[in-house]
């Protein structure tokens, strides 16, 4: 079994309340091992997405609807700060969980600490 590498969330100004609410940095993860990415925002938001379904892996720039836990229609924002965006494409969509509801999962943006390193780990 290969060693999981680790891509901690950024976090911004209101990284205490994420903490208080069960989404700060203790209760959160992105790793990957082997050929499966795993995403977790505390209690609400979890994904596991086999790396061969993953198209694309780049830079998301601009605004950013919230902080926290969004999405609609397969479009997932999972972030502690408006900064550091990667948005990660999946096909065919997998599934995920957003406050224990089963939803579909085909475009994830995440903040990193170092969004490169993902993009860099993941071969992109």
């Amino acid at each position: 079994m290969s060693a999981a590498t680790s891509f901690p969330f950024r976090y911004g100004a209101l990284r205490p309340l994420l903490s208080v609410l069960g989404m700060g940095p203790a209760f959160s993860s992105v790793t990957l091992q082997g050929e499966t990415l795993r995403v977790k925002m505390g209690w609400a938001f979890r994904a596991t997405i086999p790396v061969h379904s993953i198209t694309a892996v780049q830079p998301r720039q601009g605004l950013v609807g919230g902080i926290g836990v969004h999405g609609w229609r397969g479009r997932w924002l999972v972030n502690g700060a408006a900064t550091g965006l990667v948005m990660i494409t999946v096909d065919p969509p997998v599934r995920a969980w957003a406050v224990g509801i089963p939803v579909k999962l085909s475009q994830l943006t995440l903040s990193l600490d170092d969004p490169d390193a993902l993009s860099v780990a993941l071969g992109r």
